[in-house]
């Protein structure tokens, strides 16, 4: 990869000291010479509290969800962030030839009064193709160092192991191999310095790889983005005090770490600004530089400093910590025009008092932050747990006993609907229109029977429904609900029946061609029996369609029962194995249910009833129905005189003369001996109708309709509820174990494959569980300090 090319490739501005600073171990200096990293034993406790709690919680890793306070140390390559680093730190980084800062490394620096000790760490946050982690995975490297000349080598060998990220980092740290193939040439991924002891500030900051400005023959250009984003995934954070280098050898506006600090912080409210390599100054040019000291020149609220560390020869010699701080402060009190600045601005110049500076404005960042941080966790642990609340339950370490219960809950449940539930969109009430609507298309069957000849059938309206039949159908009226319309299951919708009209003339037609051997007078039954089949053979399809519209009303509802109850186990497969066994099931339920209706229409065929009470009852209905409406037309001025008559006073509508005749007949009947008959009874004594055989036929046909497709109605519906509805929750758990085969040898493997959880829900409960226990664990370090 690119990664394998060294920072000699990358094209810079200026040239980096090569030279390895290897300053002599502490406890080989004088006593007057200790104080390396720029202890401060005078700082408070309450600022030092603040600085160790801000490292436990980087420690817990909640940065990657929590804004914390650090300071981040940017700039663009040699522009002497090593060399500033090394001096506040007390340590010496890797800087051999051909090599650069490659990945982010934290320095957490923590005063103590025990020995010196610096524990070095990987942090992943990506893995090794380069996805973020759900938590930060922190990896001790080695062991704990107590000789200050043993980091170098370390950290060496920490950074090639975060650039390998597909190899263990233990390879690295007892390999010799100085291979300087890398897998990536800049990660994300960081070494940690965790440094402890009585002479080490108490501060805390990151430093970044330098911005590159351009490539050589071999690089990879896509780095100089690569590195871009990386300083961004840092500074751009509110609480992230950016330490901004500038090597006083190069001019300011080539450096483009400026520029970016610029971009996130525009108003310099949290940059601070450093000064590198004044001694590299050419002569004549210092005046372009003391600006920036006043802090007259591109203005910082926490202001520009000014630092010098040795030179290449100085560090070649070994120069000690402390002979490198003398040599910085007669720089900058001998050498003009640094000795010449106000004494104003002399606070701005040496190591010491910017680390100093540092350190305060760290802290009290820290101690603003603290109420903030408190309240961002609580937030986050609230929204975390209700977002794990909100996962599918966690599958259990028993997963045949899970699916059994499961199984015999949901067919608990089916049970307790297929019986009924008092809720508007309960199964039954959901099938109930259907039903209805079922029972109106048979009763749309009934034969059109109208009492006159078919050439009246335009002066005469057409005969309206008998007064009984509509008080009957009073209550379907009253409770029917619209049936949703259905697309039938054949990809057609149901046809509407064209209802025919049958005339008296057409009856008595039938009948007489069907004599055979009958005496005069006499009509075979067949002639009935070929009216009542004309009607019964439309019963097929609505009872056919009612057990499809039952079929699809019950698939439906059983499939968001299904849903109910399983969706939330595993991946989901349980509930498709659900859904296909129950379909299958209902299909099988929904073939007897049809073989039912088709036996129940054949047995129709031969017209029989033992309800004589009521077929008599109806024929005697009907027949009166028939003769009153053929009378109307027959004899239709009689009939109206006879109602019309009055005994008392002139009828309405009747001359006097007809009134008086009337009076007579009744008169003369009474006379012989005939009493008790009123005007309406003379009807009677009109004669006899040619066609009252076919008005006898017409009332036994409709009579027998009444009674058979009460009866049908009745049938097909308990025929579809017990073979269907019902028939679904018969052997119901059985046929739900033999379908998903728990029972058998693999049934424990067949259960955990099915309660496993999709990947997708389960790296999203570890993230959240990770990030809850982040969480949790800086909460804690909160609550143990008070302020």
């Amino acid at each position: 990869m690119s990664g394998s090319s060294s920072c000699s490739d990358i094209e810079i501005a200026s040239t980096s000291t090569t030279s390895s600073f290897s300053m002599r171990s502490i406890n080989d200096k004088p006593q007057d010479e200790k104080g390396v990293g720029l202890s401060n034993p005078q700082l408070s406790s309450d600022r030092r509290r603040m600085l160790d709690l801000v490292n436990k919680l980087h420690n817990t890793g909640v940065q990657v969800d929590i804004d914390l306070p650090q300071i981040a140390v940017i700039g663009s390559q040699s522009a002497g962030k090593s060399s500033l680093i090394e001096s506040i730190s007390g340590i010496t980084l890797p800087r051999a030839a051909g090599t650069c800062t490659r990945c982010p490394t934290e320095c957490r620096l923590a005063r103590t009064e025990g020995q010196w000790k610096c524990i070095i760490s990987l942090r992943r946050l990506t893995d090794a193709s380069g996805q973020t982690l759900g938590q930060a995975l922190i990896e001790q490297f080695g062991s704990i160092i107590y000789d200050k000349k043993d980091v170098e080598e370390r950290i060496r060998r920490a950074q090639r192991a975060i650039l390998n990220p597909s190899k263990p980092a233990k390879q690295f740290l007892e390999s010799d191999d100085e291979d300087s193939d890398y897998e990536v040439s800049f990660s994300m991924n960081c070494v940690s310095l965790q440094i402890t002891g009585p002479d080490v500030a108490d501060l805390s900051f990151c430093d970044l790889p330098g911005l590159i400005a351009s490539v050589s023959r071999g690089g990879n250009s896509s780095d100089i983005k690569l590195v871009e984003s990386l300083v961004t995934q840092y500074i751009k954070k509110p609480s992230c005090i950016i330490l901004l280098t500038v090597a006083c050898e190069t001019d300011f506006e080539n450096q483009g770490a400026h520029a970016l600090a610029k971009q996130y912080d525009p108003e310099g409210k949290r940059t601070i600004g450093v000064l590198t390599k004044p001694d590299r100054i050419p002569v004549g040019e210092e005046s372009r530089w003391l600006p920036f000291i006043r802090n007259e020149k591109d203005s910082l609220d926490n202001g520009w400093y000014c630092v010098k560390q040795p030179g290449s020869n100085e560090i070649k010699k070994g120069i000690t910590w402390a002979e490198a701080r003398a040599q910085e402060n007669e720089f900058f009190s001998m050498t003009a025009p640094w000795s010449e600045l106000e004494a104003i601005h002399k606070k701005y110049l040496r190591t010491i008092n910017l680390v100093d500076r540092l350190s305060a404005i760290l802290s009290d960042l820290i101690l603003k932050r603290l109420p903030e941080i408190q309240e961002e966790l609580a937030k986050s642990i609230f929204k975390t747990r209700e977002a794990l609340s909100q996962l599918p339950r966690e599958p259990s370490k028993d997963p045949m006993n899970d699916i059994a219960t499961l199984l015999h809950e949901f067919t608990t449940d089916l049970t307790r609907h297929i019986e009924g539930i008092p809720i508007k969109d309960g199964l039954l009430q959901s099938i109930r229109p259907f039903q209805l609507k079922f029972k109106r298309s048979i009763g749309k069957t009934a034969p059109q029977f109208q009492p006159y000849e078919k050439r009246r059938a335009r002066t005469v309206p057409k005969m309206k429904k008998p007064i009984f039949l509509l008080k009957e159908d009073v209550d379907d009226i009253s409770s029917s609900e619209e049936a949703p319309e259905h697309a039938s299951h054949n990809g057609k919708a149901s046809q509407r029946r064209v209802e025919k009209t049958i005339y008296l003339d057409e009856v008595m037609d039938r009948a007489l061609v069907a004599r055979t051997r009958e005496l005069p007078g006499h009509f075979p039954f067949v002639v009935q029996q070929t009216f009542i089949n004309e009607f019964i053979d439309e019963w097929d399809q609505p009872a056919l369609f009612l057990c499809k519209e039952v079929h699809h009303v019950l698939s439906e509802y059983i499939k968001r029962l299904v849903v109910e109850h399983f969706a939330d186990f595993g991946q989901g497969a349980l509930e498709q194995r659900i859904n296909v066994i129950i379909q299958g099931h209902i299909a099988k339920c929904l073939g007897r249910a049809e073989s039912q209706i088709r036996w129940l229409r054949a047995v129709e065929d031969r017209p029989f009833s033992l309800n004589d009470h009521y077929l008599a009852d109806y024929k005697e209905k009907f027949l009166t129905h028939f003769k009153s409406a053929r009378d109307k037309q027959v004899n239709k001025t009689a009939i109206d005189n006879i109602k019309s008559y009055s005994p008392s006073t002139t009828g309405v509508g009747i001359s006097s003369s007809t009134q008086y005749g009337i009076s007579k007949v009744l008169t003369g009947l009474a006379e012989m001996g005939i009493t008790g008959v009123q005007a309406e009874d003379l009807a009677r004594l009109l004669p006899s109708d040619k066609m009252e055989p076919a008005l006898v036929i017409m009332a036994d046909v409709r009579a027998y309709f009444q009674v058979a497709y009460k009866r049908f109605t009745d049938n097909v519906a308990l025929a579809i509820d017990y073979e269907l509805v019902r028939g679904v929750n018969r052997d119901i758990l059985k046929t739900l174990h033999t379908g998903l085969r728990i029972n058998g040898p693999d049934g424990h493997r067949i259960c955990k494959e099915l309660a496993q959880e999709s990947p997708t829900v389960s790296d999203r409960r570890e993230e959240l569980g990770k990030k809850l226990e982040r969480l949790n664990t800086a909460n804690e370090e909160l609550l143990h300090i008070g302020f």
